[in-house]
């Protein structure tokens, strides 16, 4: 992860983004504090849907639990 202060971020923004793009993370620093980080969205998505697989291959894999014999009305009964 690469850090860089605001000023330095609004003179070379259009590099920074070309960075962004090609997988780096950025973190920019306001007065030594970081306050925002700039990341690719497609390595966010990507990241997303592959956690979305393996979370649903690993609920297929499982056995069904417990019988669902009831009805909306038992489900809800007072």
């Amino acid at each position: 992860m690469k850090t860089i202060t605001a000023a330095d971020a609004n003179r070379r923004f259009s590099n920074l983004l070309r960075e962004v793009s090609k997988g780096e993370e950025v973190t920019i620093l306001s007065r030594g504090t970081p306050v925002a980080k700039i990341t690719s969205i497609n390595s966010e998505a990507l990241k997303k849907n592959a956690m979305k697989k393996i979370l649903l291959s690993r609920l297929k894999a499982q056995d069904l639990t417990g019988s669902r014999n009831w009805t909306r009305n038992e489900l809800y009964d007072d």
